[in-house]
Order: structure tokens, then sequence, then C-alpha cells
């Protein structure tokens, strides 16, 4: 099976919108079939005024696909075209396309197919400057970069409606050049942690008061959850130990479910020998109640409820005992003066890495903004999308990693 995969020809899908920048998509799909890539070129209705579709089928020599219901798998052709696709790459994309890939639309083939696609995206604007250069546009580009859509130029000088500025498309001898760095990068970061064994913690933890209450917190456990399936893709083996949330488990990455803190300590304590890195993203509750009640407390109106509560176990300060020879990374939510109290954590944990950031703006949040904090000082990353910044700090830690390692050897 393995041997029948290397021998796969790859596949990309070309969208192609409305501008008069289309000719050029017909040179970039002659440049890929030519490198012996397999092109499906999808067109909205604009883009066929501009280019016929019978250039780009006898270039491809493959359907073109105009329509969101026409062709084979059951209708659903506008979903199953990014199935096994190495990329979508749409150029030109007009600013109208920009701004309903954006908002999630998906009223035709083209948009309907980025919005339920498996695989990377790159779009290559092409526009007047001023559209370019509009508020909107600029917004909506954020957005997509946000959500991890790769977006190629536009080059400056003379566009087509005679004024000079930004807009042009790249030429596309640039685009099929990015698109191969692109694949060339992700090679090198599948091979990051290759043979390497992960272990991480995500999510909250729900200590019990009584059989049907407990203590517990706002974790959602989407940035655990991205670090696991970033550090799969970077080739580790990972395990995943979750809290109480309802994320699907990462592919090829091991879920144990616990419940509480100490059965989160128990499930690390007893796999931290066999690994290399451990990565503590859950938030853990730092008390739980000293004597749960084994029925349910009955609300007494005229009486107040007294809780006494312990110490949960501090797993990351424990491992700093149980496992130094782990590279070992902890996180940190704060609600003010994040770096200084990171720092103050990171060297309390005895921990070569930490990330920190703000409580109030990542929990349950679809991006975050963390600062990176080590032995040679404070390291902020910009905000970003979750599955982006994972990726990101797996190089990190990465990198890390391999110093650590060669250090402590």
């Amino acid at each position: 099976m393995a041997e029948q995969m290397k021998t796969l020809q790859p596949r990309i899908v070309l969208g192609i919108t409305g501008s008069v920048a289309a000719y050029k998509a017909a040179e970039l799909a002659r440049l890929w079939v030519k490198s012996g890539i397999a092109v499906d070129v999808v067109m909205t209705g604009a883009a066929c005024r501009f280019i016929a579709p019978l250039t780009l089928q006898a270039l491809s020599g493959r359907p073109v696909w105009t329509q969101m219901w026409e062709g084979a798998q059951d209708g659903m052709q506008h979903i199953a075209l990014s199935r096994g696709a190495q990329a979508i790459v749409v150029a030109p994309a007009s600013a109208d396309f920009l701004a309903r890939v954006a908002q999630g639309r998906a009223d035709d083939v083209l948009s309907a197919l980025c919005l339920a696609r498996e695989c990377p995206m790159f779009v290559a604007p092409a526009m007047n400057v001023q559209m370019w250069t509009h508020p909107a546009t600029q917004r909506n580009v954020a957005r997509l970069r946000a959500d991890g859509v790769n977006v190629l130029g536009p080059d400056s000088g003379d566009l087509a409606c005679g004024e000079t500025g930004e807009g042009r498309m790249l030429p596309p001898e640039a685009i099929a050049a990015a698109v191969a760095t692109h694949f060339a990068e992700e090679t090198a970061f599948g091979a990051l942690l290759a043979g390497r064994r992960v272990l991480l913690t995500a999510g909250p933890t729900f200590e019990a008061i009584d059989p049907v209450r407990g203590l517990t917190n706002r974790s959602s456990g989407k940035m655990g959850f991205a670090l696991a399936q970033a550090a799969a893709q970077a080739g580790a083996e990972v395990t995943l130990i979750a809290g109480p949330v309802t994320l699907p488990t990462p592919p090829g990455v091991a879920r144990i479910d616990v419940t509480s803190a100490q059965e989160m300590a128990d499930a690390t304590f007893a796999r931290i020998d066999r690994v290399d890195i451990f990565i503590g993203v859950a938030a853990v509750a730092d008390y739980a109640p000293a004597a749960p009640a084994e029925q349910k407390i009955k609300k007494e109106a005229s009486e107040s409820l007294t809780l006494m509560l312990r110490p949960t176990v501090d797993i990351l300060a424990e491992l700093a005992q149980r496992a130094p020879h782990v590279f070992r990374v902890g996180f940190a939510a704060e609600s003010q003066n994040i770096a200084v109290l990171g720092e103050a954590k990171r060297r309390r944990k005895h921990l070569p890495l930490l990330i920190a950031n703000r409580a109030q703006d990542a929990i349950n949040a679809d991006d975050n903004e963390v600062i990176l904090l080590d032995d040679s000082g404070a390291h902020p990353l910009p905000r970003m999308d979750k599955s982006l910044l994972a990726r990101r700090l797996i190089r990190e830690i990465a990198s890390r990693w391999h110093q650590w390692k060669k250090t402590n050897s």
C-alpha cells in the first residue's frame, strides 16, 4: 500500500474567478500539467466571461467544473473534488470572491469547495488598486490569513484598468513556485518530531462536590487539541490526556479521557517515563472539595453552604522531580501581568519553556496570542488562529527540544 501511495499522481484544484487576469490561469494550469501534476479546474460564472472553459479543459485534459450540481459523485462534486487534492489554488481571486470566502459563504461551486476542503488553500488576488487597499478587502484578507489561507501577492504595477499600484496577480511562475515551496516546508515540518513521543494534557478538570455538582473552569481544550494535531503532523507519536470536553480526537493521536485532576495526574505519571516531550496545556483545577458528598446535597433555604477545599496535585511541579529527562512545556493563563507572572511560574516549576496568554482572550476563542518564556527571555507571538499557532508552537518546541537535548545529553 505504501508503494502504491508513492506512485499516486499529485493533484491541485485550480479555481478561477472573474478578473482580466483569468488568462494567466491558463499558463498556471499548463505549468502544473507539464510538471506531472493533475489539475482540476473550477470556474465561477464571472470567470467564464473572461476565458472559455474549453481552453482550460484542453490544457488540463480534464473536465472543467462551473456548476454546483454538475458531474458525478451523486451531485456532490463540489465537495468530492477537494478530497485527495494537495491544494486548492484560486488564481485570480477577485475582491468579491475573497469577501465571500471570508464570510464562509458557499453559494457557488468554487466557494462551496473551499468551505468543504480538507487541504491547504492559496489565493492570488487580482483587482483594482483601490479595491485592494479598501479597508473591507483588507479586513477580509486578514480574516483569511487568520483562518489559515495562504495569500500570494498581489504585485504592484500597471493594472488592466489603466491605473498603477498594488493589485496585479502574481505571475504564474511565482504562484507555482510559492505552492511548491509551501509543500517543501510541509515535508520538513513532517520530520520535525519524527520518531519522538509527545504526551499532552488538554481541557479542564472536574472536581466533584457531590454526584451531580462539581468545580471546573471554562477551558475548551481547543489549544491542547490543536497542539496534539500539530505534533502528530510533525511526525511524533502523540498521546493526549483530555479532560471533559467534546472535541473530536485529532487524526493519528491516541486519546485518554479523564475527569479529575488526580485522574489526569495518574494518567500522566504512568506514561511520563516513555516520552520525550510533555506539553501541559490542561487547565487543571488548583483545588478540589476535601470530602465530596456521597449523595446529592439538598438545598436548605435558610442555610449557607461551606465547602472545604484541598489543593490538588501540581502536575508540572511534580514532573520536575519525577521526569527531569523529559523536555517539559507548561501553559499559563493569566488575567494580568502575563509575562511577569508567567516567568515566575516557569521558574517555580523548573520548566525549560512556558507559554503564557491572557485568560480572558483565550478561553473558548478560536484564536490566541501568546508569549514564549524561556531562559533567554520573553518572545511574543502575534494573534493567530489556534491551528496555525499550534504549528508555530510545535516548531518552537522542536527547536528548543533539540538544543535542550544537546545541552543535557
